[in-house]
C-alpha cells in the first residue's frame, strides 16, 4: 500500500502530563512501541491490499468483469476514507492505543468474515466495514508517536512505521498470490488475512500501554469550523487535488495491470504477474529522497518533476513489451511516492491552524480517489481494454499536474525549513 501521512489527531494535541517521561531511543518501552507500530502497519496494509493482485482470478471464477471485481479494493479503501475523521475524534476521546487495538481486532474479524463470504456483494459489504476498521491504525498510528516517544525521535519512529506500511502492502500482494495459485483466491486472500491476525495478536501483546494520553475531546462545531476553512483555501484544495487524482490513478493501474500481463502477447502465470508489485520497492527509495529533495530547493519543483515523471512511465506502459512495460512500472511508482511524500507534508505545512485536521482531509481526498478511479479505470478496461485504462489514468496525472502549475505557482518554491 502506498504508505500515507497519517493525522496526528482530529481535534487539538492531547497535553501530555507532566509525570511519565516519554520513551527515548534504547529504552525497552520505545523498541516495543515501535515493534508494536510495525506490526500494525503490516496487519493493516496488507489485508487494505490483499485482492489486488487477485483480481484476475476472482473475475474467472465469480464471473464478474474487471470492474466489478475491482470493487474489493475500492470498497475498503472508501471505507477508510470514510473513517479517518472519526477515528481520529475517537482516540482523542479513548486513547490511541486502545482506539487502535478496537481497529485492528474489528478489521481481522471483517476480513476472516470477508474470505468466508458466500456471494461477492457480501464481500464487497464486509470489505467496505473492513477499510472502516482499518482506519483507526491509518488516522492513529502517528499521533501515538507523536504522544509516547521523545520528540527528537517521532521521524525516526515514524519511519519505522511507514516501513511496516509499505512491507505489509507489498507482503500482502506478493503472498496472496502463490497461495491463489495453489489453491483459490479465497485460500490467497485467507493466507493474508492469517498474517493480519498474528500482526495484531503480537501488537496486543508488545506494544505498551500508554502512559502520556489525556482526552482531548473536540466539539462537531469547532471540526466543522476548521474543515470549512482548509475547503476555501485553494493552495490546500489543490493539494488535497494531488493526493485524490495521483494515488486514482496509481491504484487504478496496479488494479488491471495484472488482466494485461496474463493475457497476449505476455501471458504471464499469476504468480508471475504478481511480482511487478516488487517496483514498490522505488518508493520506498524515492519517497525520503523526494523529502530531502524539497527541503533544498522548494516543494513545487520537486511535486511538478515527480508528477510529470509519472505521466511518461504511464504513458510507457502502453508499449506490449515487458522489457518497457515493467520498468515503466518501476518509473511510475518511484515517481508516484516521490509526489505523494512531497504532497502528504504539504497538506500539513500550508495549513496555518488545524494541521491535524488538515492532514485528516488529505488522507480522505487520497483513499477516496483510490476507491472512485480504482474503480472507474475497470469501466474505461471494459470498453476499451488496457489503452482505456491507461489513457484514464495518464488524463488524471495530467489534471494534477495542470492544478499544481497553475494553482500553486509561487507557492513552496522556496526550500523548506
Amino acid at each position: 500500500m502506498p504508505p500515507t501521512t497519517p493525522p496526528l489527531s482530529a481535534g487539538p494535541p492531547a497535553v501530555p502530563p507532566p509525570g511519565p517521561a516519554p520513551a527515548a531511543p534504547g529504552e525497552p518501552a520505545y523498541r516495543r512501541l515501535l515493534i508494536g507500530l510495525f506490526l500494525a502497519g503490516v496487519a493493516t496494509f496488507a489485508q487494505l491490499y490483499s485482492p489486488q493482485g487477485l483480481l484476475p482470478l476472482v473475475s474467472d471464477d465469480l464471473g464478474v468483469p474487471a470492474d466489478r471485481a475491482a470493487l474489493l479494493v475500492s470498497a475498503s479503501t472508501l471505507g477508510l476514507a470514510l473513517s479517518v475523521v472519526p477515528w481520529s475524534v475517537a482516540g482523542d476521546r479513548w486513547g490511541r492505543r486502545r482506539a487502535m487495538v478496537v481497529s485492528m481486532v474489528s478489521a481481522s474479524a471483517c476480513a476472516l468474515a470477508g474470505v468466508l463470504a458466500p456471494t461477492f456483494e457480501a464481500m464487497l459489504g464486509l470489505r467496505l466495514l473492513e477499510g472502516m476498521a482499518h482506519g483507526g491504525v491509518a488516522g492513529l498510528a502517528v499521533a501515538l508517536l507523536a504522544e509516547e516517544v521523545a520528540p527528537h525521535a517521532v521521524a525516526a519512529a515514524a519511519g519505522t512505521y511507514i516501513a511496516g506500511t509499505t512491507l505489509g502492502g507489498l507482503s500482502g500482494r506478493l503472498l496472496a498470490l502463490p497461495v491463489a495459485e495453489a489453491s483459490s483466491w479465497r485460500g490467497g486472500m485467507l493466507a493474508v488475512t492469517v498474517v493480519g491476525v498474528l500482526c495484531t495478536v503480537g501488537f496486543l501483546a508488545i506494544t505498551p500501554r500508554a502512559r502520556r494520553f489525556t482526552p482531548s475531546p473536540t466539539s462537531a462545531a469547532t471540526l466543522v469550523r476548521i474543515v470549512r476553512g482548509h475547503l476555501r483555501s485553494p493552495e490546500l484544495v489543490a493539494v488535497y487535488l494531488q493526493g485524490a487524482l495521483l494515488m486514482g490513478g496509481f491504484v487504478a493501474l496496479y488494479n488491471f495491470v495484472g488482466y494485461r500481463l496474463l493475457d497476449p502477447p505476455f501471458s504471464w502465470t499469476p504468480t508471475a504477474a504478481g511480482l511487478v508489485f516488487l517496483a514498490y520497492l522505488a518508493g520506498t527509495w524515492s519517497s525520503p529522497r523526494a523529502g530531502r529533495l524539497a527541503a533544498r530547493v522548494g516543494r513545487l519543483p520537486v511535486l511538478v518533476g515527480a508528477t510529470a515523471s509519472m505521466a511518461a512511465g504511464v504513458a510507457l506502459t502502453l508499449v506490449p513489451h515487458p522489457a518497457v512495460l515493467v520498468p515503466a512500472l518501476v518509473l511510475v511508482t518511484g515517481a508516484f511516492f516521490a509526489a505523494h511524500a512531497v504532497a502528504s507534508a504539504w497538506s500539513g505545512t500550508a495549513a496555518p491552524t488545524g494541521r491535524a485536521q488538515s492532514t485528516s482531509l488529505y488522507n480522505f481526498a487520497y483513499y477516496a480517489g483510490s476507491s472512485l478511479f480504482g474503480w472507474l479505470g475497470g469501466v474505461f478496461h471494459e470498453s476499451h481494454g488496457w489503452p482505456g485504462t491507461v489513457l484514464m489514468v495518464l488524463a488524471l496525472v495530467l489534471t494534477a499536474l495542470a492544478s499544481a502549475v497553475v494553482v500553486l505557482r509561487g507557492r513552496g518554491t522556496a526550500p523548506a525549513r
